[in-house]
């Protein structure tokens, strides 16, 4: 088993065993015991009562987080030449179309999130073997597919992010960096797990949030109380 070292073993003591904090707490405390020599992200995963093999338990949606990501999202948009001046001016860092499809079939992923209309998603579905296990497929459901190319591009860069329930039931969402304040973490926490409980599919049974947990990025994990107000 790897020794722990000076930081992380006062980091670990700085979390009460057993205890369930808040979401204010857990908030303040992943501060505290974040050391990392860079802005560390904030993340938050959150364990479900559902089967996520079952088409009527999966979990996806979308979240504007009220406080941002803190991250520079590069944003891809995929759209005919109509579109492209109100693409650049939203925001997104790369507009077009053919060319960057080619970049892509040539193996270039090095973005964050791709936006691109209905008429354009046609030549995306060879490119699904690339995209998708990136998760930069763009989808009706996350926004990400739209005629309204500028408020999708505004949204995302201004802290809109798409979560889905993995294989295990576990949700796991970046919901800000170790240089928000305690509030800031806490606002972007409760707007996601508000988010998840909407979320609850009719068919999932027993109790839903079966535990949270947050962390940054080399940071113990905090505990925080599942029950969700």
């Amino acid at each position: 088993m790897a020794r722990l070292g000076k930081k992380q073993k006062e980091a670990l003591a700085k979390i009460e065993k057993g205890k369930l904090y808040s979401v204010t707490e857990a908030s303040a405390l992943v501060k505290d015991i974040t050391n990392a020599k860079f802005d560390a992200s904030v993340d938050i995963a959150v364990r479900l009562g559902v089967d996520p093999r079952k088409a009527n338990q999966m979990v996806r949606g979308v979240v504007s987080l009220p406080h941002g990501t803190g991250k520079d999202v590069k944003v891809l948009a995929l759209v005919t030449p109509d579109k492209e001046a109100e693409a650049k001016e939203a925001g997104a860092d790369y507009v077009g179309l053919d060319e960057f499809l080619d970049k892509i079939k040539s193996g270039w992923t090095d973005v964050d999130v791709i936006i691109t209309m209905p008429s354009v998603m046609g030549k995306l579905g060879p490119l699904g073997r690339i995209l998708g296990p990136r998760g930069l497929m763009p989808n009706p459901k996350t926004g990400t597919v739209t005629m309204d190319v500028a408020k999708a591009v505004t949204e995302v860069k201004a802290g809109k992010i798409d979560f889905k329930v993995d294989k295990t039931g576990i949700v796991h969402a970046a919901i800000g960096k170790a240089s928000f304040s305690a509030d800031q973490i806490a606002g972007n926490a409760n707007e996601l797990l508000q988010t998840l409980m909407k979320l609850k599919p009719t068919a999932a049974k027993g109790t839903y949030v079966k535990s949270i947990f947050m962390s940054s990025t080399m940071s113990p994990s905090i505990a925080v109380e599942p029950k969700i107000g």
